[in-house]
């Protein structure tokens, strides 16, 4: 391809809206455009990037025995009813109408559709197991688009779905996926990090997101220092320190009035005691229901985990009109006292009976002194809805500490179990080889394109541009002229044609400076640049520059083709050492 034919139009000066390397880059580089908020346009460059991403997870998902279909974006709005999602998930979810009012969503997943598909076809325990997949448009009205490519409101996404006939046969199926993920991660130049996580709106028995760690990441996990546990901060659990110093006599209940005193630093000035010897209650309303959870001061409440064990669709903070209603006070919340309302109580397991609290007392500027747990409210409805902190025990090793690190999510899988077939949803069944009704079982597997080649660029990018590796790169090799001789562009269009014949090749034939010419192939990032220029024809030699590594070398004609597939050879991904999930299990 020539430059001077291609749609390239660089940028120098750095976008306003842009903050991260990938927005940067991906936007100065003519890779993509706005149309909106969250709403880009891949150019040429991005597009050719996007195709090669699509074409490893094709060649990884046909490995695994996975058949490509494609599934509308527009879904009837029945069969969302049908799963609850339509009323479950919030204003993410686009719902339109027709001219004839019928009712419908833009699609952001598509397990309706493809369990729809499942129950007209998959009829016989013939048929089963199979895996189709597909790369389509989904859309989501995201609240706070950001960061180019990683937060959006429209994108290409691989979901792929398995049915199988009972829920064993989806575990031996589950390390095949897991495992082509890694794969998918590893030929696109990512070392991606499998973590256990939240199945969220997805539902079903146990998922896993692949994180690749990063700076800009809006997730955060946990690692143990010392094994193998990797966890989303939403899912993890840790070793929480018990607190065994309560009095041999302990001290009654006491009222203290604390006008002006609310912040936890003042509080804890006040009663001259520690952050961890308080309790810390929070009201939230979960499906309509009050409850209050109750954690050590030293601990956060996780939203997460309190939904998960409320099974709670819905779950929001309490509002002021909520809590007066139950003669409650935001600030001063307490689970003591509380006998006879229509409360429920949810109480940490950091929270023992070993212990004196402060907590809160129910009343504007009260807090109350030296509560015992068993003494003045009962813990009748005790879990782990706790936050996980950095440097908290492992409880999977026992020995090691966890770290919280922040990460981009590359891609999420999901053992959907009977969510979507059971009766109460789209009830779908087969017969097994006895003749008798069995129900389907599901695993669901998604990847984001787009987020994944913003991704490769937050992590292969330096000062002068992006880094692409060869696996992915819209071009392997540039070849960049110098100079106007008649004899440097001959010799340009015969490696063109000579090279072009074997690699993706970009031909910079621009009339321009050679500032410009160097400058925009650091910025495109293409792996192997090589300079034709009067001084290198007259020395009998062609500059090579290696994007990944910097290094520069000097071949004569005849070694330049055997030169640049070492290079690229060099530059392939390695796919030994990745942390594999056996798949006998």
């Amino acid at each position: 391809m020539r430059f001077s034919r291609y749609f390239v139009h660089t940028l120098f000066e750095v976008p306003k809206e842009a903050e991260t390397p990938s927005h940067i880059l991906l936007l100065r580089g003519s890779y993509i455009y706005p149309a909106a908020a969250g709403i880009y346009s891949l150019l040429p460059l991005g597009h050719r990037v996007a195709e090669k991403v699509k074409q490893i997870i094709r060649e990884e998902m046909d490995g695994i025995d996975g058949l490509e279909v494609t599934m509308p974006v527009l879904n009837p709005a029945e069969l969302w009813k049908a799963t609850k999602r339509y009323y479950d998930i919030g204003p993410e979810l686009f719902r339109i109408r027709d001219r004839r009012n019928r009712e419908f969503v833009l699609a952001m997943t598509h397990e309706e559709i493809i369990t729809d598909i499942a129950k007209k076809f998959l009829r016989s325990y013939r048929d089963l197991p199979v895996m189709l997949y597909q790369i389509q448009t989904k859309i989501r009205d995201e609240a706070r688009p950001r960061a180019g490519l990683l937060r959006v409101r429209e994108f290409q996404m691989k979901d792929a779905y398995s049915f199988h006939p009972d829920f064993e046969d989806l575990d031996r199926y589950y390390p095949r996926i897991y495992n082509a993920y890694l794969r998918v991660f590893a030929r696109c130049g990512l070392q991606a990090v499998p973590i256990e996580a939240d199945t969220g709106i997805m539902g079903g028995t146990g998922s896993h997101e692949f994180m690749l760690e990063s700076p800009h990441g809006e997730d955060q996990f946990v690692v143990c220092t010392q094994c193998d546990y990797r966890a989303n901060t939403e899912k993890a659990v840790g070793v929480k320190p018990a607190l065994n110093d309560l009095p041999a006599d302990p001290p009654p209940m006491e009222r203290v009035t604390t006008p002006g005193v609310k912040t936890i630093a003042q509080l804890m000035d006040f009663f001259q005691t520690s952050e961890d010897h308080f309790l810390k209650t929070v009201a939230y309303e979960a499906d309509g229901e009050l409850v209050l959870a109750v954690v050590r001061g030293d601990f956060n409440v996780s939203s997460t985990k309190l939904a998960n064990h409320l099974k709670a669709v819905h779950l929001d903070m309490a509002s002021e009109e909520a809590l007066e209603k139950e003669g409650l006070h935001g600030g001063f919340l307490s689970p003591v006292g509380l006998d006879g309302k229509k409360i429920r109580v949810v109480v940490d397991t950091s929270v023992n009976e070993n212990t004196l609290y402060v907590a809160g007392g129910n009343d504007v500027d009260l807090h109350l002194k030296n509560v015992l747990a068993g003494r003045n409210f009962h813990i009748s409805d005790p879990a782990d809805i706790a936050e996980v902190r950095h440097g908290d025990g492992c409880a999977q090793c026992g020995s090691g500490t966890l770290e919280i690190r922040r990460g981009i999510e590359l891609g999420h899988t999901f053992k959907l179990g009977t969510k979507y077939t059971a009766p109460d949803t789209m009830d779908v069944t087969f017969l097994d080889a006895e003749g008798q009704n069995r129900r389907l079982v599901m695993g669901c597997y998604g990847i984001g394109v787009e987020r994944l080649m913003a991704s490769v660029v937050e992590s292969w990018h330096d000062e002068a541009g992006i880094v692409w590796p060869v696996t992915i790169a819209p071009f392997q090799v540039v070849i960049t002229t110098l100079g106007k001789k008649a004899e440097v562009d001959a010799t340009a269009e015969e490696l063109y044609r000579e090279l072009g014949e074997r690699w993706d090749v970009l031909y910079d034939d621009r009339d321009e400076s050679p500032g410009v010419k160097l400058k925009d192939a650091d910025l495109l990032g293409i792996p192997v640049r090589v300079v034709v220029s009067q001084r290198g024809l007259k020395q009998g030699t062609f500059e090579v520059k290696v994007r990944q590594t910097g290094e520069v070398h000097f071949f004569r004609r005849q070694e330049l083709c055997g030169a640049v597939e070492r290079i690229l050879g060099d530059l392939a991904p390695v796919l030994e050492g990745l942390p594999w999930m056996d798949e006998n299990v």
